[in-house]
């Protein structure tokens, strides 16, 4: 029997729907880790999702189409080797800053959350008047953390310094996060938008957040039931379907100019997680090209 040989990238697409030349799309691995503090493996995060997404079907059936047909170019990962830190960061704007030069929409795949300081950094010098949305178990609010600035613990902290954000699903965080938040960004703790339910937080997200929209989803924002394979998993969270209700808003009310998927732990034997993670890509392209609702709606 001959041995199928899928290309290596993402959806290990065929050169006329991966060149970058013509592709919308610009996937941008991100494999950096330094700073991990309970399970570490974040570094193994993009070529797993790479890997699993060669399994996953070009048809969306929610959206009745095939989003891959706008072209999906996978790009090579910034050569991290020892760079820490500062030196990282300037790496991963460099690199996104480049795709962005080249019209692409760009999605980072980490790789632990500090890589996103890097890609918001370079978004903001083309969209002054940026806004970031976090999915997120944790607030990532900290000034510091073991020493660093730069670790995934103070991601959010590095963005507010130049960006409002706006943090969905927090569940575990410092005290006085909320205080320390720069205006006008805000938390959402999970705990109230149970309480109040999803019509009415998701309104109150929209009448706060600006036009242009970068996303950072972390994982660990899903119920671990359904999304493990993360370095810090908390009890909790939300399901597949919940998140795809917001962002499918999210995309048809406001402009979104880039995302990063963050801290996928992919562990031995269990390629679920790495499955879901490459299927919410694809949503996430899906919904950026096709207008964030169904086609036949």
């Amino acid at each position: 029997m001959t041995k199928i040989k899928t290309p290596n990238n993402f959806l290990g697409l065929d050169p006329k729907l991966s060149d970058y030349r013509t592709a919308k799309v610009a996937v941008l691995p991100l494999p950096y880790e330094a700073t991990t503090s309970y399970g570490a493996g974040t570094k193994r995060g993009p070529a797993a999702i790479i890997k699993a997404s060669q399994q996953v079907e070009f048809f969306d059936e929610e959206l009745n189409a095939e989003p891959c047909q706008v072209g999906i170019a996978t790009t090579k990962a910034p050569a991290f080797g020892k760079a820490r830190e500062a030196k990282a960061v300037k790496m991963i704007t460099d690199s996104c800053r480049k795709l962005l030069n080249d019209d692409k929409f760009v999605i980072g795949l980490g790789g632990e959350h500090s890589v996103t300081p890097g890609m918001v950094q370079a978004m903001q010098e083309k969209y002054p008047d940026l806004w970031v949305i976090q999915l997120d178990a944790h607030s990532d609010l900290r000034d510091e953390y073991a020493g660093s600035p730069y670790s995934h613990a103070c991601a959010m902290a590095r963005v507010n310094e130049f960006c409002p954000l706006i943090g969905l699903g927090i569940r575990s965080g410092i005290i006085g996060e909320r205080e320390r938040l720069q205006a006008p960004s805000r938390i959402f703790y999970a705990h109230e938008m149970r309480q109040v339910g999803a019509a009415r937080w998701m309104e109150e997200v929209f009448s706060l957040v600006g036009t242009r929209v970068y996303l950072t989803i972390d994982l660990d924002f899903f119920n671990p039931a359904e999304m493990p394979a993360v370095g810090t998993p908390e009890p909790g969270g939300f399901g597949w379907y919940e998140a795809l209700d917001f962002l499918r808003e999210l995309f048809a009310r406001r402009e979104v100019i880039g995302c990063d998927i963050v801290e996928l732990m992919p562990l031995r034997g269990q390629t679920g997680s790495d499955f879901f993670a490459a299927r919410l890509v694809y949503k996430l392209i899906g919904y950026k090209f096709l207008g964030g609702k169904k086609l036949d709606s």
